[in-house]
């Protein structure tokens, strides 16, 4: 059985997410920040040398990075389930949206967070940081208005890699002028395996 080293407020909550749409068992082990640094605990580094979150161990497989990890699960369990296949026509688009979410779009929105964690006056940084957003949202914001879903007509772990980051920007009030990625994320917030793997946060 997969053993998940689930971090609070971290992107582990994908790797939950995952196992829940795919109703494949799974463990936790819960690890806490340090209130203070929001640091990860020595807990995790005895699991995994860069102490970052998700973490899983599956029989003598332990294994670290979001994209990785997903990918990992839906090579052994998902039994060609929510991810087209290569010979689908939507399998380019689901590729790009799962390598996206981490690719282009988390660097400036937790840029934007961690920025906001300290006082600070104007950084040239920022007005990169802003062109990114505005770039990347245009961008998801049109994919949204074309398709229900970013690989395209079905759910799919793209959608889940996508979302956590979108949950993210939607934080820090990132998606105001986007309705389309509002409405979707609520539809995302709304299935029954997201609200049971969020509930370990």
């Amino acid at each position: 059985m997969i053993t998940v080293h689930h971090l609070n407020q971290s992107r582990s909550t994908r790797v939950l997410w995952l196992l829940e749409e795919l109703e494949t068992p799974y463990e936790v082990v819960k690890h806490e920040r340090d209130p203070q640094t929001r640091l990860a605990p020595a807990s995790l580094k005895a699991i995994h040398p860069l102490a970052k979150a998700p973490v899983i161990v599956d029989d003598n497989i332990t294994l670290c990075e979001s994209g990785a990890v997903m990918e990992y699960i839906l090579d052994k369990y998902a039994d060609q389930r929510l991810r087209p296949s290569a010979d689908d026509k939507e399998y380019y688009a689901y590729l790009e949206w799962l390598h996206f979410a981490e690719g282009s779009l988390a660097l400036p929105v937790i840029s934007t967070m961690l920025m906001g964690m300290e006082e600070r006056g104007g950084k040239p940084l920022d007005g990169y940081i802003q062109k990114e957003l505005h770039l990347d949202f245009s961008y998801i914001e049109a994919r949204l208005t074309e398709v229900d879903f970013f690989a395209g007509s079905r759910f799919s772990a793209a959608d889940i890699m996508m979302s956590i980051v979108l949950s993210m920007a939607n934080n820090l009030s990132l998606l105001k002028a986007y309705p389309n990625t509002q409405a979707y994320l609520v539809r995302m917030h709304q299935r029954a395996a997201f609200q049971r793997a969020a509930a370990y946060q």
